[in-house]
C-alpha cells in the first residue's frame, strides 16, 4: 500500500483539474471517419491558469519528452496523474469507440518548445491505440503554423478533415491510430505547451519508447544548435511514414 503524506492544501491546489464530463460538452466535436477523432475545449479550470504555466518544465531543448516527476511543479503532475486516470482514459475511449482503454498501458511526453522540422504530416506507429493531445498555451498568434491539423492524406497539410486547431489552454484533441491517421502541422519555431498522452499495445512497447525518448533527450542537451539546423527549411508537406 502507497504511504499518503500529509501536506497542507491551498484552495488552488485542491482544485479538480480535468473531468470526464466536460468531453461531453456540445461543443465537443466526433467524427468517425476518416479516421475516429475528437476535439473537445475547455477541458481546464481558468483558476488553475497561473499555478500551471508555473509549473510546467523548462526544458532546455525542443521536442517531446517522457514525463518525469521532478522535471514538473505540483500542479502539472497532478494534471497528468488525472489525465492518465482509468476513468479519463476510458471517457476518451469510449468517444473513440475504443471501450477500456484505460486497461491499456500509457506513456506521457511533454513539449514545451518546437523547432521548425517538427509537425510533419504522419499517422503515429502502430505500438499506438490512442494519442492524447492537452494544450497549455495562454494564447497563440494570428498564424496556422504550430497549429494541429487532422489530414485525409499524407501529402497535402491543406487537405482538413476538420478545421485545425489552434494549441490554446484547455484545448484537447485525441485520435484513434489508423494506417490513415494523418496529422500534423505546419512549421513553427519556440514555444508551444503540451502534454501528449498515447495508450499503447504493450508494456515493452512503453520501455522501448520511454528510452528512446531519454536518449533523444541526451542527443539534444549535447547537439541543440544541430537539432534547429535538421529540417529548418522543410517543406510545408514533409511527411513521415510509421
Amino acid at each position: 500500500m502507497a504511504t499518503v503524506q500529509s501536506t497542507t492544501r491551498s484552495p488552488e491546489r485542491s482544485l479538480r483539474l480535468l473531468d470526464a464530463q466536460r468531453l461531453d460538452h456540445a461543443d465537443t466535436l466526433v467524427h468517425e471517419r476518416p479516421f475516429a477523432l475528437l476535439i473537445a475545449r475547455g477541458q481546464l479550470p481558468d483558476e488553475a491558469r497561473d499555478e500551471l504555466a508555473r509549473d510546467f518544465p523548462r526544458y532546455p531543448s525542443a521536442g517531446f519528452f517522457p514525463h518525469e516527476v521532478a522535471d514538473c511543479g505540483p500542479s502539472v503532475n497532478r494534471l497528468i496523474e488525472e489525465l492518465t486516470s482509468r476513468a479519463f482514459a476510458d471517457a476518451i475511449g469510449a468517444g473513440l469507440g475504443l471501450p477500456n482503454l484505460g486497461e491499456h498501458p500509457h506513456l506521457v511526453t511533454i513539449c514545451r518548445s518546437l523547432n521548425k522540422r517538427h509537425g510533419t504530416i504522419h499517422t503515429d506507429s502502430r505500438s499506438k491505440i490512442v494519442t492524447a493531445l492537452l494544450y497549455l498555451n495562454e494564447d497563440w498568434p494570428a498564424i496556422s503554423g504550430g497549429c494541429l491539423r487532422f489530414l485525409y492524406r499524407i501529402d497535402d497539410i491543406d487537405d482538413l478533415v476538420v478545421p485545425e486547431v489552434r494549441p490554446l489552454y484547455g484545448h484537447l484533441v485525441a485520435f484513434r491510430r489508423a494506417d490513415n491517421s494523418f496529422h500534423g502541422h505546419l512549421p513553427h519555431e519556440g514555444e508551444r505547451r503540451v502534454i501528449q498522452i498515447a495508450w499503447l499495445t504493450s508494456e515493452e512497447e512503453k520501455l522501448r519508447k520511454t528510452q528512446r525518448g531519454k536518449l533523444s533527450r541526451l542527443f539534444k542537451k549535447l547537439f541543440g544548435g544541430l537539432d534547429r539546423k535538421l529540417g529548418a527549411g522543410r517543406d510545408r508537406n514533409a511527411a513521415h511514414r510509421h
